[in-house]
């Protein structure tokens, strides 16, 4: 785990991101996070298995694979069982988490993908992979966190909700956040202020998550 010290930072639309921002990432708003904890690399399928006894993954001949095919449900299940075990308790980040995290925190260098401006340096994605990857196996941005950008998208423990001040969008208040691009998909959905949703019920190949705790 990786602390992120508490601060203050621009969270959507910012000038790096040029025109490939949606309507559900503007406008660009100052956003304060507390100190809290997240995970260097995504949950694998072996840390998954060693909790749960089951590997719910389609890429499941892969132990160091990040874990997938699994729902925002499936997972407060395994934190549940994890927090249990450990005495530990581990979450979901939240968006604002997520994001601060992926743009490098204090020591954000104003990357268009976390830890780089190269797509091909941090993120393994539609262009380059044909199947997830091991974690850790890209270049880690400035905090030392690894596949922030691309292999899995990456549950948030919050549910959508327009930014301020931007227009309604057509996104399902119900659903639950999810940041990070994945390697079924372009490179413009690996940008650190891409914002996705699903419902928490959703399960896909290429959607997993990292596990956050505070303080």
């Amino acid at each position: 785990m990786i602390f992120i010290k508490k601060g203050t930072f621009v969270m959507g639309c910012t000038y790096e991101q040029g025109n490939e921002c949606t309507e559900q990432e503007k406008p660009m708003h100052q956003v304060t996070v507390q100190d809290f904890y997240i995970s260097n690399y995504e949950v694998t399928q072996l840390q998954w298995k060693a909790i749960m006894g089951t590997n719910p993954s389609y890429y499941s001949n892969c132990d160091q694979c990040p874990v997938e095919q699994v729902s925002w449900y499936d997972i407060q299940e395994y934190l549940k069982k994890l927090n249990l075990q450990t005495g530990k308790k581990y979450r979901l980040p939240t968006e604002a988490e997520w994001e601060y995290a992926a743009r490098g925190g204090n020591q954000s260098k104003n990357y268009k993908y976390s830890g780089s401006n190269g797509i091909e340096e941090v993120a393994w994605y539609s262009n380059n992979a044909s199947s997830n990857r091991p974690v850790g196996q890209t270049k880690a941005n400035e905090l030392g966190l690894f596949d922030m950008s691309g292999n899995v998208e990456e549950w948030c423990q919050d549910n959508f909700r327009d930014y301020p001040g931007s227009k309604p969008t057509l996104a399902n208040p119900e659903n639950r956040i999810v940041r990070g691009g994945s390697s079924g998909g372009a490179a413009t959905y690996c940008r650190v202020a891409y914002r996705n949703s699903y419902a928490p019920s959703f399960r896909n190949r290429n959607l997993g998550f990292r596990l956050a705790y505070s303080p």
